[in-house]
């Protein structure tokens, strides 16, 4: 009866256990229990590591003035919705019209976070909510941004944005927040799970954009840096991009 008696009441005790943090998995922000079940789901020989460096390449003679397709991809996928607010409207990419003075050849090309090697929106970050992973992705943690918007002003791109409305409609895999900062991910829903590609390459129908890992030679993205010659923006400031530019 004594072992019997003592059987029941350490299941009990681990019953309450696993009740109490099941209770304190459910009180915590939206976002971070999906973001530990994704994570606990990826098997441990994918841990985000600097063997790997993802990044983009833009052709700018590919890319065809006028069209958005990866504008409106980025933004359906990550649920940033455009309230015909210009001034305030979320932008995670955007088409950046350019002409040379000189040629007067006029191209558009999209503009992104850079996911710079040293971003300064990272240097700047008073709460660390901006930081780079190993993989070279920079994100916001929007759970401990407080909006100060320091990284809007330090990053040379223009490529973050504060969330000035309330949000509604959510993508699970893109947690938002009023009051926040946040920029192009570069689709990490995408890359954790194995696509290695995000939502603007695949909606470019004219082969614009090659996404793919800058430290795999064999990569597509590091077989073209190698073959045709390309720009980093506002190359001066020594940040290594993330985001290469070809033919502008």
């Amino acid at each position: 009866m004594a072992a019997s008696k003592e059987m029941t009441d350490q299941s009990r005790r681990s019953f309450v256990k696993q009740t109490a943090a099941g209770a304190a998995a459910m009180s915590v922000v939206p976002g971070v229990i999906l973001y530990d079940v994704a994570r606990a789901a990826r098997d441990p020989g994918d841990a985000v590591t600097d063997r790997t460096r993802w990044g983009m390449l833009i052709d700018a003679n590919k890319c065809v003035d006028g069209c958005t397709d990866c504008v409106t991809a980025c933004h359906e996928e990550n649920g940033v919705h455009q309230l015909g607010r210009p001034a305030t409207d979320a932008q995670w990419i955007r088409k950046v019209h350019l002409r040379d003075k000189q040629t007067g050849r006029e191209y558009g090309i999209p503009v992104m976070c850079q996911h710079c090697e040293h971003p300064p929106c990272v240097d700047v970050c008073p709460t660390g909510s901006s930081f780079k992973r190993a993989d070279g992705i920079v994100l916001v943690d929007k759970h401990i941004c407080i909006g100060c918007r320091y990284c809007m002003m330090a990053c040379p791109y223009k490529a973050r944005s504060f969330i000035h409305e309330d949000v509604t409609g959510q993508a699970v895999h893109a947690p938002r927040g009023k009051g926040t900062v946040e920029s192009c991910t570069f689709c990490i829903h995408k890359v954790d799970a194995g696509e290695g590609t995000t939502a603007c390459v695949q909606a470019c129908q004219h082969d614009a954009l090659v996404f793919g890992d800058l430290n795999d030679p064999d990569s597509r993205i590091s077989r073209e840096l190698a073959k045709y010659p390309s720009r980093q923006l506002r190359a001066d400031l020594r940040l290594n991009l993330g985001v290469r530019y070809r033919n502008i």
